[in-house]
């Protein structure tokens, strides 16, 4: 179990984008670092990224989205990175809490650190999940 809590506001927005009341528009990369660390927060990695998965994919087909605009590399990998986050630091009681002690899971280009455009690009990675072409995701047992 982690030794992060998810806000009564953090959960209300894990409810808003499972229950698809969350317009799809409000959904920028903060609102998936977010939905990252509640999911994160009460659950193991491989736990995290299914319910992700579901999460988007359910939020795409809702709204009318095409299917084809989730990407299992960069979901994956951002689970790795906020997993890496919240490993590093203290205990938060929020997402917000975590975000505001690591501004830089705000940076969307800190997966060009770890991924080239090319391979993020290809369609396996679009469709599975490819390890970093770059340099690796630090990874943390728990």
């Amino acid at each position: 179990m982690s030794k992060h809590l998810a806000s009564r506001e953090d959960e209300a927005f894990r409810e808003s984008v499972e229950d698809f009341s969350l317009p799809v528009n409000r959904f920028n990369h903060r609102a998936h670092i977010r939905l990252a660390y509640v999911y994160l927060a009460s659950n193991n990695l491989d736990t995290a990224h299914q319910l992700m998965r579901a999460a988007l994919l359910g939020l795409l087909s809702h709204n009318g989205v095409d299917p084809q605009k989730y990407h299992e590399t960069l979901t994956r990998a951002w689970i790795l990175a906020v997993a890496h986050f919240m490993a590093e630091s203290p205990p938060a009681q929020s997402s917000d809490e975590l975000i505001d002690a690591n501004p830089q899971l705000l940076d969307k280009a800190i997966m060009g650190h770890h991924y080239s455009a090319d391979l993020l690009a290809t369609e396996e990675a679009r469709i599975s999940f490819v390890e970093p072409d770059v340099s690796a995701i630090p990874r943390h047992v728990g």
